[in-house]
């Protein structure tokens, strides 16, 4: 009987140190350093031309592997493109059309209220190209991945080229601090002067980094400057109230302390 209940009380207290040697083990989520964002806060507004730089990483660097189902071409007119420039660049992709008369596969100039172009017909087709996962769209990234712009920020500039002395090495994978294992399929997709933008922005990994999340971030979410001036208004009129409610309540007690 003691050896059964010595048994029973080992027993015990080993399934009860199990889960917290396995919790003691996860490692804690890593958190980006938190950026200056202009859209940041209740009252934040996107910078256009950090918008348009942004756009155009997207357009030559990001697009070649990741779609953006959810935009169309017109909604770039959220970030200043004029009408013109909108048809040109829509004009300028090849989307695909309806099969012909015989079956084959036909494909068509762009139109400004067609969805972006993906890079890929389908995602099978995108998985069987890029060694079995599908890049991810980007449509909504920013808001589904955590800690959103400041992620996204740390991932594009968080490759290091050579990888750390003591970092594994594995054929075909790239070291970056802020993903899990430290190791990626995707090279690094920006190189200092990859780009040259119009304005005279120097197109620094960091610069090209920081426009292109600025441009997903409005992406996930293109009518927050709307939101926020609304939202600025609303706020200005209650204390316009606010004040006419104070003034006319001091008008009528004084009446009212004067009879």
């Amino acid at each position: 009987m003691m050896k059964n209940t010595r048994f029973l009380a080992l027993a015990a207290a080993t399934f009860l140190s199990a889960p917290l040697t396995t919790l003691a083990a996860v490692p804690e989520p890593l958190v980006p350093p938190h950026q200056k964002w202009e859209f940041d806060g209740p009252f934040g507004q996107f910078d256009q031309k950090a918008l348009q730089r942004g756009f155009m990483v997207y357009d030559r660097i990001c697009s070649t592997c990741h779609g953006m189902k959810a935009l169309t071409y017109n909604d770039l007119s959220g970030i200043g493109m004029s009408e013109q420039a909108i048809l040109d660049l829509a004009h300028s992709k090849m989307i695909a059309g309806p099969p012909d008369v015989s079956g084959q596969p036909t494909s068509r100039p762009g139109r400004p209220d067609d969805h972006f172009r993906s890079p890929f017909p389908s995602d099978e087709a995108a998985a069987a190209m890029m060694g079995g996962v599908a890049p991810p769209d980007q449509s909504r990234l920013a808001v589904i991945q955590p800690h959103g712009a400041d992620w996204l920020y740390a991932f594009l500039t968080g490759y290091k080229m050579p990888p750390p002395a003591d970092a594994p090495v594995v054929p075909g994978k790239f070291y970056n601090d802020w993903v899990d294992g430290h190791l990626i399929g995707m090279p690094p997709p920006l190189m200092n002067g990859m780009i040259q933008y119009p304005d005279g922005t120097p197109a620094t990994v960091e610069q090209q980094a920081r426009d292109v999340t600025s441009f997903l971030v409005w992406a996930a979410d293109p009518h927050r400057n709307a939101r926020h001036r609304t939202g600025l208004w609303v706020v200005l009129y209650l204390i316009g109230l606010l004040v006419l409610a104070i003034a006319w309540k001091k008008k009528t007690w004084k009446r009212v302390k004067s009879q």
